[in-house]
């Protein structure tokens, strides 16, 4: 029941009235309640690389970032920012014109769709979505158009999605590495998808905190593509990269009107956030190839490992290319509502997962579907793999 004032009129923005207390937020609490394995939330369980904690404490006490950092961001942080595009993608970046710092790449998302979407605008973005996205797009007054990425291979049906064009769409929101299922865009999907961009004049945003996290294809933003650096709003953070999700520090990369656009409204957001983090994500982006690779290959493994152990409990595994996250489906167990199933595994197994039917328009189309994240430490996944066993049995 909506809570009412003694007008009668509800409280909450009826832009917001079908989102509640978001699914990571419920299933985080039930872990601690039941004492389970919480394989539901993608954080890590480990900190990041020890020398990049230093950098975070030598700011502190040198006093750089705790007072209001500047506006954009710190300029170390921009630049960084700059040489990190340059260096992997070969994009360049003016980091005082064309680098936004945010409180991570949730802010981003928020600034961006609230700075370029008018109400009435049509936005068209994979499901099943990140939660944000969709409030974001309602925040906005827009309406969003979802194009169903289906199990097994999730991947994009491209004549889907020039039908779904309309002289309404203003704007395509993409998430590669995708956050639930794993896909990871090709480098042929992302030239349909920019060639489509182009030919009606659309804008496009792209969440890429997963970049260093591809085990199967190669990440290409799609900024680098012809005719897309103009009209492209590229999104990333530190969380996922380098484990320091806590510290929230997130960046958006465009030319310079799409940049000023977005600052406009991020700067009645938070305004500032994370100063001495700032810092030492700058030295964060400057570690060498190595920590990338070994990051990397480490999460593999673990994916992996808890891969298996899945199958082994019984469950459909839709191997991920990217991200943190395994997707499953449990119709193998005569199940047919992976949110009553998710609810029901602490008690029977103690370890908490996701529903992915919370994260689609129409639960239907995700209703069998469950996530696992698998960056947690090794002993941890053996046994939440070991616990899911008695399903098996």
């Amino acid at each position: 029941m909506a809570v009412m004032t003694s007008s009668a009129r509800p409280l909450l923005n009826r832009r917001l009235t079908e989102f509640g207390t978001t699914i990571f937020a419920e299933m985080s609490a039930l872990a601690v309640s039941t004492g389970s394995i919480n394989l539901g939330q993608g954080f890590p369980d480990t900190d990041g690389p020890e020398e990049i904690r230093e950098a975070a404490v030598r700011a502190l006490r040198d006093g750089r970032g705790n007072q209001y950092p500047p506006g954009p961001g710190v300029p170390e942080l921009r630049t960084a920012i700059s040489d990190h595009q340059r260096r992997f993608y070969d994009l360049a970046f003016d980091p005082d014109t064309e680098v936004l710092v945010t409180a991570g790449a949730t802010e981003a998302i928020a600034a961006t769709l609230l700075a370029l979407l008018e109400p009435g605008d049509e936005v068209i973005a994979f499901e099943p979505y990140y939660d944000s996205y969709a409030a974001c797009i309602a925040l906005a007054g827009a309406r969003r158009v979802p194009l169903t990425l289906r199990a097994p291979s999730f991947r994009p049906d491209l004549d889907e999605l020039r039908a779904k064009i309309t002289p309404k769409t203003r704007l395509l929101l993409l998430n590669t590495p995708h956050n639930p299922t794993g896909m990871v865009l090709t480098a042929e999907e992302q030239g349909a998808i920019a060639a489509l961009a182009v030919e009606h004049d659309l804008l496009v945003v792209t969440d890429e905190v997963y970049e260093h996290l591809v085990y199967e294809g190669a990440h290409h933003p799609i900024a680098a593509l012809p005719g897309m650096r103009e009209r492209t709003v590229s999104i990333s953070s530190a969380g996922k990269t380098f484990s320091f999700t806590g510290w929230k520090v997130g960046w958006v990369t465009a030319n310079g009107p799409l940049v000023a656009a977005v600052r406009t409204a991020k700067q009645f957001l938070t305004y500032v956030s994370a100063g001495p983090f700032q810092y030492a994500i700058a030295e964060a982006l400057r570690l060498p190839d190595a920590y990338f690779h070994h990051f990397r290959a480490d999460l593999r493994r673990k994916r992996d490992l808890l891969g298996d152990g899945l199958r082994a409990a019984g469950f459909e595994v839709h191997r991920p290319q990217g991200t943190y996250f395994i997707t499953t489906d449990i119709t193998p167990f005569g199940e047919k509502d992976a949110y009553a199933f998710c609810r029901a595994l602490p008690e029977r197994c103690g370890v908490v997962a996701i529903p992915n039917s919370v994260f689609y328009d129409d639960p239907d189309a995700g209703r069998t579907q469950v996530r696992f994240t698998f960056c947690k430490k090794e002993d941890v996944l053996r046994e939440a793999a070991d616990r899911l066993q008695r399903l098996a049995s």
